[in-house]
């Protein structure tokens, strides 16, 4: 066994669970900032992308090196495979958290209206989610990584709830259309943290069996 590759790897681990930390907390601050109408917390999601975004070239330089100095195989590679598909979800995740916060901030500014949808629920599912996936990267658990890739279908209709909701909402005038526009947005954001964590967990499936089971994962 190279002692100096199982180093290397041990460090690109420590790596990517760190960037998980920070993006699930992007992810957790955005939401709040929507909950709680807070200007400040959503400024600090935006100005948090940076570090974000140098945490992924970073890591991603660090696996280019391991494959050309080590060439690694059978499991090692496919973590090697597996943490670059991942860093690129992490970071696509950071950018959806900031594009939450931007709309958190116009949504303070503007005549608010209560749709009767629950956007924070629809948050938390995501959030969990995104959650449970990064559990299941912790564990390499590929069950646990099955259970979020169930999740899925519920997110994207409440994505088409969403839409249904301030559609009416508009088509009877009854909200600010500006207001509505962000809203709808917010929840297509979600939406789409919900299907990059679902990316995620079947990476952890292909890292843990081998096995790549997107766009044919039975439940």
């Amino acid at each position: 066994m190279d002692s100096h590759l199982q180093r290397e790897i041990q460090r690109l681990k420590k790596r990517i669970l760190e960037m998980s930390a920070r993006v699930e907390e992007s992810v957790q601050h955005a939401i709040r900032a929507i909950a709680l109408d807070d200007k400040k917390l959503a400024k600090n999601v935006i100005s948090s992308d940076d570090q974000i975004d140098e945490m992924e070239v970073e890591i991603e330089e660090e696996c280019l090196k391991i494959l050309a100095l080590h060439q690694p195989v059978a499991i090692d590679l496919r973590f090697i495979v597996a943490v670059l598909k991942i860093n690129n979800e992490l970071e696509r995740i950071g950018d959806q958290a900031v594009n939450i916060a931007e709309s958190a901030l116009v949504m303070t500014e503007l005549p608010s209206f209560d749709f009767s949808f629950d956007l924070i629920g629809m948050a938390e599912k995501s959030r969990l989610m995104l959650h449970k996936s990064l559990d299941a990267l912790v564990n390499l658990d590929p069950t646990l990584a099955r259970e979020v890739c169930a999740c899925d279908d519920e997110v994207d209709q409440n994505l088409v709830e969403a839409y249904e909701v301030v559609s009416d909402s508009l088509k009877k005038r009854q909200s600010n259309p500006d207001f509505a526009i962000r809203f709808v947005s917010i929840a297509r954001q979600l939406e789409r943290i919900a299907d990059l964590a679902t990316n995620i967990a079947e990476d952890v499936i292909y890292l843990v069996e081998g096995e790549i089971v997107r766009h044919r994962m039975k439940i």
